[in-house]
């Protein structure tokens, strides 16, 4: 083996790792909610998030959907992951995720 293809092989490894160790975190919507300019309909989510864009997939349908995100640092870690909703004119709009265990809140 080359030390070339030594390389590479090392850094495929190092980056299927980083993929296969990202956090994803569960939760339901009992109503269609806004978030962000993407509706979801109610249903069981799976969501993940990479840098300033959140993933979410439904897990009934399997469809997804990608929103940009603002992600602050709020420092006190939840027990599970909680979704803020706000009723804007009897629109569900998520104003926040905190996400669980990480001390991370997502704002839309």
């Amino acid at each position: 083996m080359t030390m070339k293809s030594f390389f590479l092989t090392a850094a495929l490894m190092v980056a299927s790792l980083s993929l296969a160790s990202a956090k994803t975190y569960d939760f339901v919507l009992s109503s269609a909610s806004q978030a962000g300019p993407v509706k979801l309909a109610a249903g069981h989510y799976n969501l993940k998030v990479n840098g300033s864009v959140a993933e979410f997939t439904n897990m009934d349908t399997t469809k997804k959907v990608m929103v940009e995100v603002k992600v602050n640092n709020v420092g006190e870690k939840v027990e599970r992951t909680q979704v803020n909703l706000l009723d804007d004119s009897g629109t569900q709009r998520i104003t926040s995720i905190e996400l669980q265990d990480s001390g991370s809140k997502l704002e839309f």
